[in-house]
């Protein structure tokens, strides 16, 4: 038995591909259901969860995120069981970051309490707009008075780190529109903690797609000028933005979030769920029906059988993910954590690339971190794939 100090972290993600209705915009893993198909889903769910309970034994939980779909979909007695399950079968870390996504239609006093009780500790509320009738647009099942309404809730029953989800470059959106919707949300009191602030891109398979060409969106111009506008504003009222679409108040940053982008380690339950663990990519399957049949039929004795599309990095493919991924953040990315992971010099193996972007004023070099300026931050994509071999 190893000593708890000595355990590696790990961030667990739990999917819950379920949802009332999808939105216009989306393009994730989530459709409606009935509720025999989420109670066979959170019974196959929780066996995959004991099924890493060997494989996790040198590992420490140190953030896990229930994602979706609309995880405040479920019954609360479900939520309670999943999370029963991952503090039974694993080691979760004394104070870990425990968040669940959350549409506001979905939310009462009751599921908030018990979400308090079984240890969530973080709210992740997918608002995306203040205007009713862009809410209506979007294909949204809540109101902004909704929203509002499971807001307070949520600060009732005690929450205090709330994370408020935001979209700009809407379909007729306005910049107007945008700064009010903002506005409006740093009026809440208490402000949330977090915002997450996205442009909208529209996906091959969403609605949105469908029918793009009956719809008037900002110009490239205009996203940017929402863009910086939201930057401006928002670091006024004591945000700040630590990665390119992220802002927090002091001490509030997504820890489960700066594992993806640090290239820590995480372990992805549930339909379709991704996974990065020991150098390796893989995901779960993305049909339902073989999903269940692994563990209502015991099909599955190991995790590796469960696991697809599994991809082994090599050297060169971590060291792209290494800068893709950390470039995204504000403090960029440090040089001693490069040459710790990949016993390689940063200037040795990006030496050209590195000194070019901070001759045309995209890169910053600075006390041994290297990150995007304001300018490389407005074409991040073209700056971000120079670091492709």
């Amino acid at each position: 038995m190893i000593k708890n100090k000595e355990k590696k972290n790990l961030g667990i993600y739990l999917h819950i591909p379920f949802c009332m209705k999808k939105c216009h915009y989306c393009d994730f893993l989530s459709a409606p259901a009935d509720e025999n198909t989420k109670e066979r889903y959170i019974e196959a769910l929780k066996k995959e969860i004991f099924l890493y309970r060997e494989d996790l034994k040198e590992n420490i939980i140190s953030t896990i995120f229930l994602g979706g779909g609309t995880p405040s979909l479920l019954k609360e007695k479900q939520i309670k069981e999943i999370l029963d399950a991952i503090f039974e079968t694993y080691f979760v870390q004394e104070g870990a970051e425990i968040t669940i996504e959350a549409n506001p239609e979905t939310l009462t006093k009751e599921k908030l309490k018990i979400y308090k009780e079984v240890g969530i500790n973080r709210l992740s509320i997918g608002l995306q707009s203040t205007e009713e009738e862009q809410l209506k647009r979007l294909g949204r099942i809540h109101t902004y008075k909704k929203f509002l309404e499971s807001y307070a809730l949520a600060r009732e029953v005690g929450f205090e780190n709330i994370n408020v989800d935001l979209m700009s470059a809407l379909p007729f959106q306005t910049k107007e529109e945008w700064e009010e919707t903002l506005r409006k949300i740093v009026n809440l009191n208490p402000k949330p903690e977090h915002i997450s602030a996205y442009s909208l891109i529209i996906e091959e398979g969403t609605k949105f797609f469908k029918i793009k060409e009956q719809l008037s969106f900002p110009d490239e111009e205009e996203d940017r000028q929402m863009y910086w506008k939201t930057k401006e504003f928002l670091e006024r009222e004591g945000y700040h933005r630590y990665e390119i679409s992220n802002y927090a108040l002091p001490e509030k940053e997504s820890r489960h979030n700066q594992t993806y982008w640090t290239l820590g380690e995480y372990l992805g339950l549930g339909l379709g769920a991704a996974s990065y663990r020991n150098g390796s990519r893989f995901k779960n399957t993305e049909n339902l029906q073989e999903y269940f049949a692994f563990f209502e039929n015991n099909m599955i004795k190991e995790p590796s059988e469960l696991q697809k599309e599994v991809h082994i990095l090599s050297k060169e493919e971590k060291m792209e993910e290494f800068m893709f991924l950390g470039l995204r953040r504000m403090k960029g990315i440090s040089e001693k954590r490069f040459l710790n992971l990949f016993q390689k010099d940063i200037m040795e193996v990006y030496r050209e690339k590195i000194e070019k972007g901070v001759q045309i004023g995209v890169l910053w070099r600075k006390d041994g971190r290297i990150g995007l300026t304001e300018r490389g931050i407005d074409i991040s994509n073209m700056v971000l794939t120079e670091f492709l071999f």
